[in-house]
């Protein structure tokens, strides 16, 4: 028999919310940060009196809900509310916690208790981690309890784990971002106070700090790590995360744990963080999602690593071979240093982004690299090339960009390599791009590496006057360069 399956429930971000809070401020920001984060399906009240009425007409699959509030509580709603619609997901918040109150609405039904004033993304995290457990308890759920019950605990970790891998899957940016962002969800996903990333020095055989987080309700000013260097040369030694709770060191109160950092099999660092006081302490499950995220985390470093060693090690290789050129001409290795700095100058002062400004260090650095397949007849004559020579000489970018072409990683460069003398006009070469059509990487090197050549001797003719490069560049812009790029870098010289 073939049944009829509906895909609404496959994804969370089409489940219908309603947010429900007497002041609109706060009302707005959550509904605001919903919309932003994909949900569509959001509906708000601002009592529990006319949320109430709203759910008598439409089922709704998540009530995010204050406790304080004219006509009828949050307490009320809740207790309504389960009587309408049992297997609505219900987050209570509040700007006066009390574990009895807590208790209350946990007993009536409510999955979570957020104390007021909260972080946004805390509560963005909840509700992406409940929405995903109620997708796929709707599939799966039958009629047992305790079947019920022990699925719906293994979907919950299985919401969490998705949670971390998705937050870590695409993380780019320096190796301090990564840090943060680990930090950032431990504290998040297991309910930390205080997290410290520490770097173990093999050398010293001792731990500096990398960064201590706390989360933003805690109390805590300062706390000393020297007392848990025990615990985290354990950690190194055995490569095993630990915890440990403060009926065996009374120190620790209530509860930490520790996993390593590692990089393929060797642990550089470890992961401590502090369960918040008054929540318990920390448990198996918790150890298997901080063991998972630090996992997760590091196989990211790892990556960055290969990557950037890599990527150094092409480039030094890419180096070497303008240095060989400089064998044959003594200008180019000085030339391409020269145009790389005038280059990432202008390029800083035209506010260019990161990339931007690292891939442009690369392109210009290589830009000449096409030269070393030039017949020395023609790249070292003294005097003024002939026609035919000029056009040997031409093919220089087109050389340089098939040189680098089997390197992945210097996708942007072999534009910039490629295009570097080409005309705002559409007069250069090789292709004749004109305008934008041109890589900005590519127009940037254009007027550095005119203004050097210039400004130094050639076989065919002496250096120049500072005033007298200038006034070319001046004079050719908006023709052979980019005028905007021509006045950033009158401004830098």
């Amino acid at each position: 028999m073939v049944h009829a399956v509906s895909l609404d429930h496959d994804n969370p971000y089409e489940k219908k919310i309603l947010v429900v809070d007497d002041y609109s401020s706060t009302r707005q920001m959550i509904v605001d940060a919903l919309h932003q984060s994909g949900y569509m399906a959001v509906q708000e009240a601002d009592n529990g009196r006319e949320a109430l009425n709203i759910l008598k007409n439409d089922l709704y699959d998540l009530v995010i809900s204050d406790v304080m509030m004219p006509y009828m509580n949050g307490m009320d709603l809740l207790r309504q509310l389960k009587e309408l619609q049992p297997d609505t997901a219900v987050i209570m918040i509040t700007g006066q916690p009390a574990t009895d109150l807590t208790v209350a609405a946990m007993k009536k039904g409510a999955v979570d208790f957020i104390k007021k004033p909260f972080n946004i993304s805390d509560l963005l995290y909840k509700v992406q981690i409940y929405l995903r457990e109620k997708s796929l308890l709707e599939k799966q759920q039958g009629q047992d309890p305790r079947l019920n019950r022990k699925l719906s605990e293994q979907t919950e970790e299985l919401s969490v784990h998705s949670y971390i891998y998705d937050s870590l899957e695409n993380l780019e940016g320096e190796n301090e971002q990564i840090f943060n962002k680990m930090s950032e969800l431990a504290i998040r996903v297991v309910e930390g106070e205080i997290c410290h990333i520490m770097i173990y020095d093999d050398d010293i055989k001792d731990f500096y700090k990398k960064l201590t987080r706390k989360a933003n309700d805690s109390a805590i000013v300062t706390e000393t790590y020297e007392s848990l260097k025990p615990f985290f040369s354990q950690v190194i030694r055995k490569r095993e995360a630990l915890m440990i709770h403060s009926d065996e060191h009374p120190e620790i109160a209530p509860s930490l744990i520790c996993t390593p950092l590692t990089i393929r099999g060797h642990a550089f660092g470890v992961l401590c963080i502090r369960k918040k006081k008054h929540r318990g302490v920390f448990n198996k499950k918790d150890l298997h999602y901080l063991t998972s995220l630090t996992k997760r985390a590091s196989l990211n470093l790892e990556n960055k690593v290969l990557y950037e060693s890599l990527y150094a090690n092409v480039l030094d290789t890419f180096k070497s071979l303008i240095a060989s050129i400089q064998l044959r001409d003594h200008y180019t290795e000085e030339h391409c240093h020269r145009v790389t700095k005038y280059a990432t100058d202008t390029a800083i002062s035209l506010g260019c982004s990161r990339q931007e400004i690292e891939s442009l260090k690369i392109s210009a650095i290589l830009h000449d690299i096409g030269k070393i397949a030039i017949p020395d007849a023609v790249l070292l004559k003294n005097g003024r090339l002939t026609d035919q020579e000029y056009e040997v000489i031409k093919t220089h970018p087109d050389i340089g960009e098939r040189i680098i072409h089997s390197i992945a990683l210097f996708d942007r460069e072999r534009a910039a390599i490629r295009h570097h003398h080409e005309r705002w006009d559409g007069k250069g070469y090789p292709q004749g791009l004109k305008g934008e059509e041109i890589p900005l990487t590519a127009r940037i090197i254009s007027v550095a590496d005119t203004y050097d050549a210039i400004m130094n001797d050639r076989p065919y003719r002496p250096a120049q006057t500072k005033e007298w490069a200038l006034d070319q560049l001046i004079k050719n812009r908006g023709t052979q360069f980019d005028g905007q790029i021509v006045d950033c870098f009158l401004r830098i010289i």
